[in-house]
């Protein structure tokens, strides 16, 4: 089935129906750096981890719409976790990611990483993503795809197993959870909303008609 998930091309990208803000969360090393690159330039790097918060842009046309993507990538590592706490505001969807070769990456979704959903997503629809990566390395396997259906099941998340290595799945991770935000009245207003405002300063830019408030 060919994906519906289309790049725009350069010469639309000032042009977008919605904007999206979506977060990739979990522990160090599970992936997360190398799923958003494979995603957003099509190639695979081994990348050294994420010191506090790095993000990239994407353009893509999902059933007719054409969309923004303002993708979050937060560092796994605790010491850096009070700086990713305040990128969990305004997110319609998040991404919550695990290696399947390592379980205390997957144990640790349930016991920190959805603590802190519930601690600092400010969105109630806010739809979330279970990815399980490196399934490249299957002979490795830890965690049983089951193991990640009951999981997602039980915690209302969609689910998907992909390798930014090999790129299996990688588009249709981002792209099933987009449509879901379509699908969602609420965050389909935020995100165009989004448009009105600019999502990546917490406080609105002054202009004249601000600066005369008393």
């Amino acid at each position: 089935m060919k994906s519906e998930m289309e790049s725009s091309s350069a010469s639309n990208q000032g042009e977008f129906d919605y904007l999206f803000k979506l977060l990739m969360i979990g522990d160090s090393g599970v992936g997360k750096s190398s799923l958003l690159l494979s995603f957003t330039s099509d190639s695979f790097e081994d990348l050294s981890p994420t010191i506090g918060v790095d993000f990239k842009v994407k353009y893509v046309n999902v059933g007719g719409k054409k969309l923004k993507l303002a993708i979050w990538d937060t560092a796994g590592q605790e010491r850096f976790r009070t700086l990713t706490s305040s990128y969990y505001r305004g997110a319609q969807g998040i991404i919550m990611v695990y290696d399947v070769t390592r379980r205390e990456t997957f144990t640790n979704l349930c016991d920190i990483w959805a603590k802190e959903i519930e601690l600092y997503s400010t969105n109630q629809d806010c739809i979330k993503m279970l990815v399980g990566n490196k399934v490249d390395k299957e002979s490795d396997r830890v965690v049983t795809k089951k193991e990640g259906i009951n999981f997602a099941r039980e915690s209302g998340c969609l689910f998907i197993e992909c390798s930014a290595k090999t790129r299996v799945n990688v588009q249709q991770c981002f792209e099933e959870l987009v449509l879901k935000i379509l699908d969602t009245p609420s965050l389909l207003a935020e995100g165009s909303k989004g448009l009105k405002k600019n999502i990546f300063k917490e406080k609105p830019q002054s202009s004249a008609a601000a600066s005369s408030c008393c």
